[in-house]
């Protein structure tokens, strides 16, 4: 018989890979805006481009913004740490006060984000807690002089340095 699996030190463990930090928009069936902050976005494919990631299966805002089947990912500069932590609790009106755009698809691109990516759901497949999102993206961009990009290293908000 193995010894009881100790979660916290998983946590601690992992939390010494860097993650990005995206905040991933969309509107629900009555275009209503929702986010959520992700700390597992990633890049899966280039030919078909498609990207992924990881939200909890307890996800109010993802539940939401699921409806519509297309979302944005907002990648975030490391500037924007009242951003990040404004869209990783649930309830609340969390676009309150923060002048959105519309991104090529609708959803909500949030200022200061250094790219946003617009994504199409592909599949869906619940794994542990979390739900693996995989998505077609439909179009792109980034800003010409970003920002350092902020991540999640050893539970706190840090910056990647740009290299050009």
């Amino acid at each position: 018989m193995s010894a009881p699996f100790d979660s916290a030190h998983f946590r601690l463990v992992l939390g010494h890979v860097p993650t990005s930090v995206v905040v991933v928009t969309g509107l629900n069936a009555q275009g209503a805006a929702f986010g959520v902050t992700i700390g597992s976005f990633t890049s899966i494919s280039l030919d078909p481009p498609l990207v992924g990631f990881f939200p909890g299966v307890r996800s109010q805002s993802w539940a939401a913004i699921r409806e519509s089947g297309r979302f944005c990912v907002n990648v975030l500069g490391s500037h924007q740490e009242e951003m990040c932590w404004r869209f990783a609790k649930e309830g609340d009106d969390k676009f309150a006060g923060v002048e959105w755009v519309p991104s090529a698809g609708g959803s909500p691109v949030l200022p200061g984000s250094i790219a946003w990516i617009d994504c199409e759901i592909d599949t869906e497949t619940i794994i542990g807690d979390h739900t693996c999102v995989v998505a077609r993206v439909a179009s792109l961009d980034h800003v010409e002089k970003a920002e350092n990009a902020m991540v999640f290293f050893r539970g706190k908000v840090s910056s990647v340095k740009h290299g050009g």
